[in-house]
């Protein structure tokens, strides 16, 4: 069975293409794909060249870990029925030497059951950001709760509505005035505009290089500073200030099964909403141009490919 998905051959080379697809087996679904997510994160690192070495890595490449769609075919016992609408976080179904890293950008898709997640058919293009919404509900849920977010991108806005849902009132700092706006319930700022030196916690959702030693000044003796992105350089810091503040440092890396259902749950609930967080959306037919703005307009928070001209 062959279907088109987005084909990363090289550095800032990508195009939609034909890729062929391993038969199902037993405990297998296949998906019709509606809407897949493009992350500005690690899908971005592949699409630069930038990418540490990884697991699985080379080209050339699907990418995407951010897809909704459709159960078409059933194979064996799966729990799960045509019609079922799921939300896949990536696939390695693809022949040819075409990596599936992550393998969710394709117009159809075959999963294990056991890694899909079934999902209201009313979230249409949202069920696609299921994955990132859960990724905030992990790092939150290893700790402390923050008190200040550095970022409000999706992620951040995510940290801080999930933050919000579990008692917390985070303040979130954003250099990017265009940013400021969308908040509900938390306060977003300017770093210049924040006097204070007392936060307890603090979790930065930007990814940005060289950040610790701005953030260090800002903490209360004993405070934790945990990074939520992915980053590409050496993580260093001076170590005289830390000392002083006795700075203790945590990494969330990604979601795990238990934050994908807990995050599922606060969604189905309605204490979650996903409101205003996609930007832009373009057709899968214009993935080259629509990965690109992706990665280099400011004003893109996320973009979602719709897959139904590309079936």
């Amino acid at each position: 069975m062959d279907t088109n998905a987005v084909i990363l051959s090289g550095p800032q080379s990508l195009e939609l293409g034909t890729v062929g697809l391993k038969a199902p087996v037993s405990g297998d679904v296949v998906v019709q794909v509606r809407h897949s997510g493009i992350s500005t994160g690690t899908e971005k690192l592949f699409w630069l060249g930038t990418m540490p070495p990884f697991p699985g890595m080379g080209y050339p490449l699907v990418p995407g870990y951010e897809s909704f769609g459709e159960v078409v075919e059933t194979c064996g016992v799966t729990g799960l029925a045509v019609g079922d609408h799921v939300f896949v976080p990536g696939a390695n179904c693809y022949e040819g030497g075409v990596r599936g890293l992550f393998g969710g950008a394709s117009a159809v898709l075959v999963s294990p059951a056991a890694r899909v997640a079934k999902l209201d058919a009313g979230y249409g293009a949202e069920g696609a950001l299921l994955a990132l919404a859960a990724t905030a509900y992990h790092a939150l849920a290893g700790g402390p709760l923050p008190d200040l977010i550095i970022g409000h991108g999706t992620l951040g806005r995510l940290m801080a509505r999930i933050a919000l849902t579990m008692g917390g009132q985070p303040v979130v700092w954003e250099i990017d005035a265009a940013r400021h706006s969308g908040a509900e319930g938390y306060q977003v700022i300017a770093p210049e505009n924040d006097a204070r030196r007392d936060y307890r916690v603090i979790m930065d959702a930007s990814g940005a290089a060289g950040l610790l030693d701005t953030l260090v000044p800002r903490l209360a003796k004993g405070g934790e500073v945990v990074l939520c992105g992915f980053y590409t350089a050496p993580i260093s810091f001076a170590f005289p200030p830390a000392f002083m503040k006795e700075l203790r440092l945590r990494i969330a890396s990604e979601w795990q099964p238990a934050d994908l259902e807990a995050t599922r749950r606060l969604m189905d609930d309605g204490h979650l909403s996903l409101d205003g967080l996609i930007t832009h959306r373009a057709s899968a037919v214009d993935a080259g141009a629509a990965y690109e703005t992706a990665f280099t307009d400011p004003t893109c928070l996320k973009m979602i490919l719709d897959w139904s001209a590309a079936a």
